[in-house]
C-alpha cells in the first residue's frame, strides 16, 4: 500500500517542510557528485556512529540530512511532505523546525541506546519524519490517508484509510522489526528500527508542547478524484 494524500487541508503554506525537502535533496546531490573516497570521508564525518557519539552530539542532527540512495531520499521526503504540512500548520514555522530537529535527535539517540557497540554509520531523515508521523497520529485522529493499492492488470484502486489505523500499524511494524532485529543482531536489516520507534513516540509526546494555543484541526476534505471512489 502506498500513501498518496491525506484529507486535512493546510491553512498556511508549509514553508519549512518545503525547505527541509530542498535541503535534503541538495545535500544528496552533493553526495552523489563526490568521488567515492571523499564521499566515505563525508559520511563518516557527519553520520551517526554509536561507538563515536561521545563528543559528536551534533551528528544526531547532521546524520538526518544524509541519505544512502535516491529511493531512501524519496521515501523519507514523500512522508515528510504527506504529514509535515499539517503538523507545521499546527505549530507554526519556527516551532515546527525545532520540533523536527529535536525528534531527529531523540530518534538518533534511541538508536544509539539499542546499538551501543555498533560502528556502522547511520544516516537518514526517517527518525525525524517518524516524529512528524507521531505528532500527526495524535493531532489528526479523524484524518484519512488516501492509499493506492496495486491490483492485477495494473488497475490501481484508492482506499481512504483512517490515519490512526494506518500509522498505528506502521508503528507496530517498526516494533516488530526492531524486536526481531534485537534478537538477530544489531547489523541485521540495515534499518534503524528503534530510531523510528523513538522518533514516533517523541513526536506523540512532544507535539502538545509545540502546537499553537487553541489550535483546531481543519475538517477533513476528500480530493474530487478520491471522493468518487469512496
Amino acid at each position: 500500500m502506498i500513501p498518496i494524500k491525506d484529507t486535512i487541508p493546510s491553512r498556511e503554506p508549509p514553508i519549512v517542510t518545503k525547505l527541509l525537502i530542498a535541503v535534503n535533496t541538495i545535500i544528496f546531490i552533493f553526495q552523489a557528485i563526490l568521488p567515492e573516497n571523499h564521499l566515505m570521508i563525508f559520511i563518516y564525518k557527519f553520520a551517526l556512529i554509536p561507538t563515536k557519539l561521545k563528543g559528536n552530539y551534533i551528528n544526531l542532527i547532521t546524520s538526518t540530512f544524509l541519505h544512502g540512495s535516491w529511493l531512501h531520499l524519496l521515501g523519507n521526503m514523500w512522508s515528510l511532505w504527506l504529514y509535515g504540512d499539517n503538523v507545521e500548520d499546527s505549530m507554526g514555522h519556527f516551532r515546527f523546525l525545532i520540533f523536527y530537529l529535536l525528534c531527529g535527535a531523540i530518534a538518533g539517540y534511541t538508536h544509539v541506546l539499542f546499538n551501543m557497540q555498533s560502528s556502522l554509520p547511520t544516516i537518514g531523515a526517517s527518525g525525524a519524519v517518524a516524529g512528524i508521523m507521531g505528532a500527526y497520529f495524535v493531532l489528526y485522529p479523524h484524518a484519512k490517508i488516501i492509499t493506492l493499492v496495486p491490483t492485477f492488470f495494473f488497475l490501481p484502486m484508492f482506499f481512504p484509510i483512517p490515519a490512526f489505523v494506518f500509522l498505528f500499524f506502521w508503528f507496530l511494524s517498526q516494533v516488530f522489526s526492531g524486536t526481531v532485529n534485537w534478537f538477530v543482531g544489531s547489523s541485521a536489516g540495515g534499518v534503524a528500527w528503534w530510531g523510528h520507534i523513538g522518533g514516533f513516540i517523541a513526536g506523540m509526546l512532544l507535539q502538545n508542547l509545540f502546537k499553537k494555543k487553541r489550535y483546531k484541526a481543519p475538517k477533513p476534505q476528500y480530493p474530487e478524484w478520491a471522493r468518487r471512489k469512496r
